[in-house]
């Protein structure tokens, strides 16, 4: 028999450590979302300017949009794409771009969304 040549090797190595990272994403199996980084990433982002939790402000408030997209299997990715492509949204009735989160991350936008959408 002979010894595993290096990518089936490095295959075997890499597999269990892709899968860590997404499951301390909590993209696999819909871990809670972190709302500590969430809230942060929020701030930063200045989400709250035009957003709260429960109150309508600009925007509608976080569980608006959480009942909006309640069981929607679509609902993450259409989120995660509202806030990381600036459409247009109209506030007080005339249009303007919504901002883009201040996140190229991937897993920290989606903790975001999952959190908004945990609301």
């Amino acid at each position: 028999m002979q010894p595993l040549k290096t990518p089936i090797r490095h295959f075997l190595l890499v597999i269990p450590v892709e899968v860590c990272a997404i499951v301390s994403a909590g993209g696999a199996f819909g871990a809670e979302p972190d709302g500590d980084a969430a809230q942060a990433l929020a701030k930063k982002s200045n989400c709250l300017k035009c957003h709260s939790i429960d109150k309508k402000k600009d925007g509608p408030a976080f569980k608006v949009t959480a009942e909006k997209y309640k069981g929607k299997a679509e609902a993450e990715d259409k989120l995660v794409k509202h806030i990381t492509t600036g459409p247009m949204v109209k506030i007080d009735g005339k249009e303007e771009e919504h901002e883009i989160v201040k996140s190229k991350s991937d897993p920290e936008v989606r903790n975001l969304v999952r959190w908004i959408i945990s609301r």
